[in-house]
């Protein structure tokens, strides 16, 4: 009795997920694409860290990944790298990295920030008189969808 699997046995295990562990398996649509997961922030927000290393330090969005729900916020979450020394002699570096303006840190610890009444907040939905839905912080009312506060990201064309 034979216990190897031929090779298109093989290739159907790796192209079906289940030889992943559970938190590597990314969740998919039936066409196979990964599933973007609905953000309560956007690119051009102020937040503020609410748990992690850098809890408490205040910054603004500079990009979004809705795959895996991570953001990207400016000089905040810096990652280190050790240079060697070029010269025989010479001390070494420490050097503050700089990967896309900081490293990703995911979006459940971060909050919005009103730099106005210096509050953290959650965000809330509603529709104006015009007709216009915007978001707003809920603890002031300070809407949050004005051109001066957001800015748009061009569409992606689709393949």
């Amino acid at each position: 009795m034979n216990h190897r699997n031929t090779r298109a046995e093989h290739l159907l295990m790796l192209l079906s997920f289940d030889h992943l562990k559970r938190w590597e398996r990314k969740e998919c649509k039936p066409n196979s694409l990964p599933v973007l997961h609905k953000m309560h922030v956007k690119v051009g927000d102020t937040i503020k860290v609410i748990s992690g290393r850098d809890k408490g330090k205040i910054g603004e969005i500079s990009k979004i990944f809705k795959h895996n729900s991570t953001i990207v916020v400016k000089d905040i979450n810096l990652k280190t790298k050790h240079m060697k020394s070029r010269e025989e002699g010479q001390p070494g570096q420490i050097i503050k990295v700089i990967y896309t303006n900081s490293a990703p840190i995911h979006s459940s610890n971060v909050m919005l920030y009103s730099k106005e009444k210096e509050v953290t907040s959650r965000v809330g939905h509603k529709v104006l008189d015009d007709g216009k839905k915007v978001r707003y912080l809920v603890k002031t009312g300070e809407n949050i969808d004005s051109d001066e506060n957001w800015k748009k990201l061009p569409k992606r064309k689709l393949k």
